[in-house]
């Protein structure tokens, strides 16, 4: 591996569902992965309702690329979305966890499995203009200069994957999110509800998938301290 290759995660498979060995967790539900993400990400965000041309979704944790699907399959517009992940999957392992929605969202599949490049970069995934930084969210956000309409906040369970769900990165979640912006996240933890509470946005909790009880969303209802560019 060279020092321009993205670092690889260590996978597990269990029934064609990855499994990352660093943390523990897999990278969508078992019982109905696509489901989960159009009930806690897009709906969860108001999405496609809110959808306008030019309209910017970030999202931590890009993962198998499931959410990116799932939003360019019912964008009506052109819109852009821009992704932070530090541990980008290899192609191949990209093509076998996306497999079992080959039926469901077909077109956009082929179209990411024929741009995804694991070091990063800008690629058109249908209506949707992605741009996948790859790295540490730590140091890759703060020196983000995009504001999102909306958030997706995927990482892995808080509980494995502190890092991506610290207080400062929360504070810089908000510091990139535009006025009236939005976030949705499958985690109820007191500690994320709490840190984003702390910087700005307004959370509830509302009903979960499936067999999950509660999830989060929120707003940035006043605008954040530190603008940066649009």
């Amino acid at each position: 591996m060279t020092e321009s290759d993205p670092l690889r995660p260590s996978l597990t498979w269990r029934q064609d569902v990855p499994v990352s060995e660093r943390f523990d967790d897999p990278y969508f539900s078992r019982e109905n992965g696509l489901e989960e993400t159009r009930h806690t990400f897009l709906r969860g965000n108001d999405l496609p309702e809110r959808l306008r041309p030019g309209f910017h979704v970030a999202e931590l944790g890009f993962g198998t690329g499931l959410n990116l699907m799932a939003l360019a399959a019912i964008a009506p517009c052109p819109i852009r979305m821009t992704s932070f992940e530090a541990f980008a999957m290899a192609p191949e392992d990209l093509a076998r966890a996306t497999a079992r929605w080959q039926d469901d969202l077909g077109p956009v599949r082929a179209a990411l499995l024929t741009a995804y490049d694991p070091r990063g970069g800008t690629f058109q995934i249908g209506p949707v203009t992605l741009t996948l930084l790859i790295g540490e969210a730590a140091t890759t956000l703060p020196d983000w200069t995009g504001t999102a309409d909306a958030w997706f906040l995927d990482g892995f369970a808080p509980a494995r994957n502190p890092d991506l769900w610290s207080d400062d990165l929360m504070q810089q979640v908000a510091r990139h999110t535009s006025s009236g912006g939005t976030f949705a996240t499958y985690t109820s933890a007191g500690a994320v509800r709490r840190a984003l509470g702390a910087a700005g946005f307004t959370v509830r909790k509302v009903p979960g998938f499936g067999r999950k009880r509660d999830m989060s969303v929120g707003r940035l209802d006043a605008s954040p301290s530190s603008k940066t560019e649009r």
